[in-house]
């Protein structure tokens, strides 16, 4: 994660933008398990 780490450091925090990635994948794996 480091070199979005450098592109996003800016505006967001490279922690930042891997919790919003992890809730990502969280929202669309609970999506999935309420489609099937």
């Amino acid at each position: 994660m480091g070199y979005y780490g450098g592109n996003y450091g800016g505006n967001y925090g490279g922690n930042s933008f891997v919790l919003i990635v992890v809730l990502f994948i969280l929202l669309i794996i609970v999506g999935a398990a309420f489609l099937f």
